[in-house]
């Protein structure tokens, strides 16, 4: 289960999905909000990628993505709030 989490939290493919999708929820946060697109796309990515590259769901890859995702997503969100508290 560790050697699951850690593959995970290493897939460039799982953090270039996730970091799109906070550039997309930045831009449209006015619109849609941060909490809903954000749980959405946390879901969303962990289920699409065990479906379309492991050829089926699993629910253990899912949940452990769900887990993996929220890390990468916390990290990307504190980068991103560094950035800004940079930028004044």
């Amino acid at each position: 289960m560790i050697d699951l989490l850690q593959s995970q939290l290493l897939d460039p493919f799982r953090i270039g999905l996730l970091i799109a999708l906070v550039a997309t929820m930045l831009r449209n946060a006015p619109v849609s909000g941060i909490i809903a697109p954000l749980a959405v796309g946390v879901v969303f990515v962990a289920v699409i990628i065990p479906v379309a590259m492991q050829g089926g769901f699993d629910a253990t890859r899912v949940g452990v993505g769900i887990v993996a995702n929220l890390i990468i997503l916390a990290v990307i969100m504190g980068l991103w709030a560094g950035v800004r508290r940079l930028r004044g």
